[in-house]
């Protein structure tokens, strides 16, 4: 559906500021925003049509010596993939 509009963005965190200020709807992972709807900056709209969101899976590869690189980013979603309501990486 084409919308007129003054606004338009790609990226997450200028639409969670646009939001904020009121020029808006953000259609935005609620992980991201779940403080700013805890604290009464964002409200949930259209929940009916808010699928759940199961998770992000992450599939190792079949190598016994994984890549360096592979290994950062496991270490970082370890890190910081766990959290409230969220599945760690074990």
């Amino acid at each position: 559906m084409r919308v007129d509009g003054q606004l338009a963005s790609n990226s997450t965190l200028p639409m969670v500021d646009a939001a904020i200020a009121g020029y808006g709807i953000a259609y935005i992972l609620e992980d991201t925003v779940a403080g700013h709807v805890a604290s009464g900056r964002l409200q949930r709209v259209l929940d009916d049509w808010s699928p759940e969101f199961a998770g992000y899976y992450l599939y190792y590869p079949s190598r016994r010596q994984n890549a360096p690189a592979f290994k950062v980013i496991v270490d970082a979603l370890r890190h910081h993939g766990c959290g409230e309501g969220r599945a760690c990486l074990k």
